[in-house]
């Protein structure tokens, strides 16, 4: 790697991240059912219609895991705790095993040296709580804020920071309006509905925390660099409204207490009753903001209803996952964020990572496509840092290999290969050269 630890000021912090449902292994340790269990129940929603029942069995293994973690010299260690685990039905009656479990994990990461990041929600909703209208129903914001209570009293004093929702817009847009994700919904009323909600379970899960005396609060937002796909007027609106729905909606309501307009003009007929009072709640004041970063989309117009809108294919190079390698975006996406929404408040990169085509050939997976992607977004945090963004620490996605939702175990983001039958760890070659980076 070009980049090293003391290229970055003093108190940069480095992590990685993983998420509950991937990695877990959701079948063991008296976990509820939840809305991924039942999505991949169902034929066509996922390949070959693998499920996180097993995962990387981290429920048994998280030792050796966070061994690998500070092994490489992170600082942090960014993970989500599963509501299904901790409260089987969603509500009522606690799993003390499920609490156990994230007692044990909280301190095994502090006799590591390493900070526990912790996020309460990556998308594993109890199914209970889905009978009842899931993202749809107001009442999810008082659910949340009753779960972020029972997990927060138990570790929320060794937590070095929380947020409550990782990637709003894949919890309500990608998996109610898009349907590409539990509870694969494709109802604009019920995207709407999810959209706000899923803002004022945030809101109130900080009530909560600051109640309990917790700092260290933050929120965790998904981007994508939005472009015109040509020079027509007609895509450069197609432009603006995908980034008004996709990057624009959170952080407006987060910071600004409004939605933006274009997002409105078709969501708007669709919100739930009152929606506009319940800003004082969502802007509850944060202590950080995190950006998750991938990709780039080319956007064109399109004939159909609204947001009419369709991506077009880029001309630069993919990922596995067929997404486009652009760090200008993660650059753009630092000091936007800073200058129009959050200011001197601390930014963190909380995910940034790619899947490529990593096979184990004698012990070792070769994997420099990764090491330069890392490198590469390395240096749009640098530029940005020069320019006076407050970016304070950047967060690699993922740890482990592990199951990436609806594509199952078939595409593989990891710092560490997985053997999805013998569940062997083999660092890869990108684990090494960030371990020598940070060491250096």
């Amino acid at each position: 790697m070009r980049h090293k630890r003391s290229d970055f000021p003093e108190g940069f912090l480095f992590g990685t991240a993983t998420s509950s449902y991937q990695i877990e292994g959701h079948a063991q340790g008296g976990a509820g059912r939840s809305i991924w269990d039942d999505f991949a129940a169902t034929p066509g929603n996922v390949v070959r219609a693998e499920s996180g029942a097993r995962a990387c069995d981290h429920y048994t293994r998280y030792e050796a895991d966070l061994d690998l973690v500070a092994a490489a010299g992170f600082d942090c260690y960014r993970f989500s705790l599963s509501w299904a685990r901790v409260l089987p039905e969603g509500r009522g009656a606690v799993n003390t095993e499920g609490l156990d479990f994230y007692d044990r994990l909280t301190d095994a990461m502090l006799e590591r040296g390493l900070k526990p990041a912790a996020t309460l929600y990556h998308w594993e909703l109890p199914s209970a709580l889905q009978d009842m209208g899931g993202w749809r129903n107001r009442d999810i914001a008082s659910w949340f804020a009753d779960y972020s209570q029972v997990i927060m009293e138990r570790i929320g004093d060794r937590m070095w920071s929380v947020a409550p929702i990782n990637e709003p817009w894949c919890v309500a847009w990608l998996s109610h309006f898009m349907g590409l994700h539990a509870p694969g919904v494709r109802d604009i009323r019920a995207a709407a509905r999810a959209m706000h909600h899923v803002l004022l379970a945030h809101g109130r899960a900080i009530e909560v925390m600051r109640a309990l005396g917790m700092a260290n609060l933050g929120a965790v937002v998904n981007m994508e660099w939005a472009m015109p796909a040509d020079d027509t007027p007609e895509a450069a609106q197609a432009a603006a409204r995908y980034d008004a729905i996709y990057n624009r909606w959170f952080l407006s309501g987060l910071f600004k207490g409004a939605y933006p307009a274009l997002a409105l003009e078709g969501l708007e007929p669709h919100m739930p009753k009152g929606w506009q009072n319940d800003f004082p709640t969502i802007q509850a004041p944060l202590d950080w903001c995190g950006l998750n970063y991938y990709t780039r989309k080319l956007l064109a117009a399109d004939a159909g209803p609204w947001p009419a809108v369709r991506e077009v294919e880029g001309p630069l190079p993919k990922t596995l996952m067929d997404w486009e390698i652009f760090p200008e975006g993660l650059y753009q996406f630092l000091k936007r964020t800073a200058s129009e929404y959050t200011g001197d408040l601390p930014l963190y990169v909380t995910e940034n990572g790619m899947a490529s085509r990593d096979v184990l050939q004698d012990g070792h997976v070769y994997d420099e496509g990764r090491v330069a992607y890392i490198d590469n977004h390395l240096e749009a945090v640098r530029r940005a840092q020069a320019e006076g963004v407050p970016v304070d620490g950047y967060f690699v996605w993922s740890l482990l290999d592990n199951y990436e939702w609806a594509l199952g175990y078939e595409k593989r983001f990891g710092l560490v290969h997985v053997d999805f039958d013998t569940l062997v760890r083999t660092p890869k070659s990108s684990y090494h050269a960030l371990t020598a980076a940070l060491k250096a």
